[in-house]
């Protein structure tokens, strides 16, 4: 069950929620931490879909997590420590018994990685991995510091890449809405004047009546197909032989391909440096880009990668037998095994990839909003000529 209480502690009025059995956990947990309560109440209907949806535990989650248990530990804080502090910060219901669960885990003698292990649906296995070999080298504090940075970098460039992509997005899917609207219900009516009056109709006319009347006696079966076919497409990208052709399609595409490339790369490259800096070995590293990469042609040349090291081979070499690394990889990070240094030159690296990401997606979407417009006036071009083109010749043959 869920309360929403009020309390007082150091003369502060505080209203949060919390999960317990019953109101009087809720006191005891008030007491407990020196607060006085003033209300508690039931919080009724806690299954509905947007609780579920505000209640889940996210990615931002895990990263303001990261960060602040770098924080605490590098303060001199115990791990059991940090986490009863975190256990009274956190708002949400799930990240506070999740919290509870690990911290019980540790308690029981368990170490913080395989208690992480048990929330691999939340903890990647890059993090895990991380996390373990922190505990081995005696060096955890330092590892979810950069741990903290990789995962606030990587969320910085997915919400650049949503951003450059919401505005488009957002558009075409308004433009399909507004056009299947007129079509179906606005623009009948107007054509229906013209049946009345012997008037030729220009062919751009006759071309939206035809698909006027097609939407208006199809229009359910159309929707009907669309989720249909929107849910097919669900399916079959979700096989490995679906996920590697829409893959390879979006490789492909003038644009967006070249972000999805240098995405892929800015994360790999990061994911290789944060681990063989952290001491773990390069096959171990790959292993764990293998299972964090999404780009199925990505993953599978890593898989080639792993086997080829595994022989002997040097990475260098590796990388330049796949044709999806550019040169530029492959140069420095031969250089970076001669020099010894790989995980400060697969850092820069990155760095690198992540300034090429962003100037392609400002490319993509300087060329994406023309574009936008452009389609946006040849409908409403199309749609004007062929509504007011019948007018004026109407009105013509009245003189």
């Amino acid at each position: 069950m869920f309360f929403k209480y009020k309390a007082i502690k150091n003369g502060v009025v505080f209203e949060k929620k919390i999960e317990a059995n019953s109101i009087k956990s809720v006191v005891e947990y008030l007491q407990k931490n020196d607060y006085i309560p003033i209300s508690i109440d039931e919080i009724k209907n806690k299954n509905s879909i947007l609780d579920l949806i505000s209640n889940r535990i996210s990615f931002n989650d895990i990263v303001d997590f990261t960060r602040q248990m770098a924080i605490m530990l590098n303060a001199g804080l115990t791990i059991v420590e940090s986490l009863e502090i975190l256990k009274k910060q956190m708002m949400k219901p799930e990240m506070q018994k999740m919290i509870n669960k690990i911290d019980n885990e540790i308690k029981s003698g368990n170490s913080l990685s395989s208690a992480l292990k048990k929330y691999n649906n939340h903890f990647s296995n890059l993090y895990i991995a991380l996390v373990r070999s922190g505990e081995a080298s005696g060096k955890l504090n330092e590892i979810l510091l950069k741990l903290a940075d990789n995962l606030e970098k990587e969320r910085e460039f997915k919400n650049k890449l949503k951003g450059a992509l919401i505005y488009p997005v957002v558009i075409l899917i308004a433009m399909f809405i507004v056009m299947f609207i007129m079509i179906t219900f606005v623009i009948p009516k107007l054509l229906n004047l013209y049946k009345d009056f012997n008037v030729a109709l220009p062919l751009t006319t006759q071309i939206l009546i035809m698909i006027s009347d097609f939407m208006v006696k199809f229009w359910p079966l159309i929707i009907i197909f669309i989720v249909i076919g929107f849910y097919s497409f669900k399916k079959y990208s979700q096989t490995e032989k679906g996920k590697k052709t829409i893959d390879q399609i979006l490789l492909k595409l003038p644009i967006l391909g070249k972000v999805i490339s240098i995405s892929s790369l800015v994360n790999s490259t990061r994911t290789l440096a944060v681990l063989t800096g952290a001491g773990v070995s390069i096959l171990d590293s790959l292993n764990i880009v293998i299972d964090t990469s999404e780009n199925i042609i990505f993953k599978e040349s890593f898989k080639n990668i792993y086997q080829k090291v595994e022989k002997g081979q040097s990475l260098g070499l590796s990388l330049e037998q796949e044709e999806v690394f550019p040169p530029i990889l492959v140069q420095m990070t031969t250089v970076g095994e001669q020099t010894g240094n790989l995980d400060d030159t697969l850092m820069r690296l990155s760095k690198y990839f992540e300034s090429e990401s962003e100037i392609a997606i400002k490319s993509m979407t300087t060329l994406i909003e023309p574009a936008i417009l452009v389609i946006l006036g040849f409908g409403v071009g199309f749609l004007v000529m062929s509504v007011i083109t019948p007018i004026y010749n109407l009105t013509s043959s009245f003189k």
